[in-house]
Parts: structure tokens; sequence; C-alpha cells
């Protein structure tokens, strides 16, 4: 972004402080809120209790972990580095499939979650961004209130990232523009999914509904907590190799179930790359997918991180730079 964007970010961030929804539209939108938050949660308990009892069969667990996947690539490599940085380009096909399939993960429409993710990173931990935990600066337990609010409170505070501001390059593709008014669609298709597909394995009710159970609303729900951990830990936690103007760490232990997004710190160092592991030996599925997409010639244009690049901004290399909010 450019100075002037900068400054347009600025102006917005101050306005969306001031002007809020309706009363009657904030009460709508939170109680959409809850019920895609709390819901899937509320299954994972019921299902944690089924498994003590009764445990899970191999084809509930491979339809659960097989959808995990296909939406858990959708976020990271459609939502993410595809349309929010723009780290490679897709043919329409591909641009298509992984629009629906990170929809499917049920984290909102996809104009919607780039353009909050796009103004994350320009606030990164400072005034704007909507979820930091840096940005609870007082009262008791403010670290503890902080991490809560970048893992799931943000979601019910009503902060607006406009997407004329953030996202006017999604707003003119037609496709994009589908996708995310269709959100409804693929919020229920997610769900319809699992509970078709155990109906036709296995002839009953009750095998449909534990497919729904277990690859619908618990996989669901795994997915929103492992990448809202991303914004809690992956800026209270983690390992800061590079140089960057927040608190964003690489966090190894999250980085298969995340796609690669766990290593935070290399991407808000480089945001443009399409490999967040840019080390060696750091585990990153997203890239490896898209290198199969590249060698399928679906994918082109993919920008990797170099030894020169990567030293510009070493820790190991230069002093760190200080983070904000420390002292």
């Amino acid at each position: 972004m450019t100075k002037g964007d900068l400054l347009d970010a600025d102006a917005e961030a101050r306005q969306s402080e001031r002007s809020m929804p309706p009363a009657s539209e904030r009460w709508w939108n939170q109680l959409i809120t809850a019920v895609t938050v709390i819901v899937p949660l509320a299954i994972l308990a019921v299902a944690i209790w089924l498994f003590w009892h009764n445990g899970i069969g191999w084809f509930d667990l491979g339809l659960g972990a097989g959808l995990y996947v296909i939406t858990g690539i959708g976020i990271s490599l459609g939502f993410h580095r595809l349309f929010t940085h723009r780290s490679f380009r897709a043919r329409r096909v591909l641009r298509i499939a992984l629009g629906v399939a990170g929809s499917m993960a049920v984290q909102g429409s996809l104009i919607s979650w780039v353009s909050h993710h796009r103004r994350h990173h320009v606030y990164a931990d400072g005034a704007g961004d909507p979820h930091s935990p840096w940005t609870v600066e007082q009262g008791a337990f403010r670290r503890l209130r902080g991490l809560f609010h970048a893992h799931v409170g943000w979601l019910f505070s009503g902060v607006q990232s406009s997407p004329i501001r953030w996202s006017k390059d999604l707003l003119r593709d037609r496709d994009v523009v589908v996708i995310s008014n269709l959100t409804p669609l693929w919020m229920t298709l997610t769900l319809a999914l699992p509970f078709a597909v155990g109906w036709a394995i296995t002839g009953s009710l009750a095998g449909a509904a534990l497919a729904l159970v277990w690859a619908g609303l618990v996989r669901i729900a795994l997915l929103h907590h492992v990448t809202w951990s991303v914004n809690s830990l992956g800026h209270m936690f983690g390992k800061h190799p590079y140089q960057s103007d927040d608190r964003s760490g690489n966090i190894a232990w999250l980085s298969v179930v995340s796609f690669g997004d766990s290593w935070h710190n290399s991407h808000h160092a480089f945001p443009a790359l399409a490999r967040h592991g840019c080390d060696r030996g750091q585990l990153d599925p997203s890239a490896a997918v898209l290198r199969m997409f590249e060698g399928l010639g679906w994918a082109s244009h993919i920008k990797r991180p170099s030894k020169s690049l990567l030293a510009q901004r070493s820790t190991r290399v230069h002093a760190p730079s200080k983070p904000p909010g420390l002292s």
C-alpha cells in the first residue's frame, strides 16, 4: 500500500469506531456469529463424550479428515495466500474451487475474510488491528483477555473492515463476488455433504447423523480454533527469526494442522510469499499442494523465498526491531 492508502485506511479505522451498524443489525450479526461459533463447539463437547464411550469409526474419521484438508487448504492457500496476498496466480477453475473450499470452512464470506486480514497486516498489533492480543491494554488479566479477544472475542466486537477500502480488486472480480454472495449456500453444503455421504454409505439416518457430527460440525470447530490460534497464539508466543513490526511468532507444532500458516513471523516479515515455512525443515502443507498445482499447470507466478531476501530481515544477521507494545 502507498502512504496515501495508509492515511485513507487510518481515516477508515477512526470512522469505523465512530459509526457502528444499527443496534438491530448488530444484534442479528452477533446472533449469527454466536451460532456459527458456539454450535460446532458444543457439538465438539458432545462428540468427545461419544468418543469416550463409543469411539469413532474409520469412515467418520476419514471423511472428517478429508473435508478438513479440503476446507483448510481453501482457507490457507485460497483465502489467505491467493486472494489476500496474491502470492501466486491460478487458473479460473482453481480460483473458484479454492474460493468455494474456503467458504465451506464457515469463517465468513471470502471478501469479508480478505478485508479483515488485509487490515490486520496494515495495523498489525496496533490500534486498528481487528484481532490483536496486544490492543487490550488496561484492567486485570489484560494479557489473558487479549488472548481471548484475538482468538474469538473480536468476532463479537462489531468491527467493520470496508471491502471498498480493503478489497477493491475482489469487488471487480465477478467470480469472487458470486462466491461471497453465496456464502449461506456453502455453509449449508459443508453440513449437507457429510450427512448425504454418511447416509449413502451406511444406509441409515444414524450413520448420516454421526457423519454430520464428526465430518461436519466437529471438523468445522477444529478448523475454527486452529485458524483463530494463529491470530491469538501466533501473536503472543513463538520464535522470531525475522524482523517484523509486530509480535508475530513462528509456532512449529501448529504448522501441520494450520497448513503452514503458523509460521507467522516469517509470513509477517514477507507477507507476499506463497511459502510461509521459509527455513529448511519447516513443514508447509499449503506450499506443497501449490507445487502440485504448479506441476499440473493450474498455478503460476509463485512468489517464493530466496536466500538473499531472507537475509535482509534475518534476526540472525541484523538486530531484531522492537515490536509494538514493548517498552
